[in-house]
């Protein structure tokens, strides 16, 4: 029987998990408001809240949710709760440890996301000014 995921992070297209989707159908993207999202580095973990997080909707049979379920170490580090979505219900992975150093997303965009600022340097590129002549 097939079922649907909210998808907001490493699954998402672009994204370096998304091949365990394969064969899933995408319903499409959109933004719910199930925040405040974290970038904990390689992945994102979703606390529940009314932030606004986008996503993708997949429509899944069940081995490939059990891939998932795999994948986001269900029940231990995330668990799924059902949110309603445009195309109907659909599971989403909610992360249940704790946060050492997670900075939140504020846009509530995975793929949008700034990446950390290495000690010592600055986001901003210098700009290298010529002189010119009067």
């Amino acid at each position: 029987m097939a079922q649907q995921v909210f998808v907001y992070g490493s699954l998402r297209r672009g994204q370096h998990h998304h091949a365990l989707l394969a064969g899933a159908r995408l319903r499409g993207a959109c933004r719910l408001p199930l925040g405040p999202l974290y970038d904990l580095g390689a992945y994102p973990a979703l606390r529940p809240g009314r932030a606004p997080v986008w996503g993708e909707v997949y429509r899944v049979d069940r081995a490939t949710l059990r891939r998932l379920d795999r994948l986001e170490d269900h029940p231990r580090s995330y668990r799924r709760r059902r949110v309603d979505t445009p195309w109907g219900p659909a599971w989403v992975y909610l992360y249940r440890r704790p946060l050492p150093g997670g900075r939140r997303i504020r846009s509530g965009d995975w793929n949008r996301r700034r990446p950390p600022v290495q000690s010592g340097s600055s986001p901003w590129r210098r700009r290298r000014w010529r002189r010119t002549r009067d």
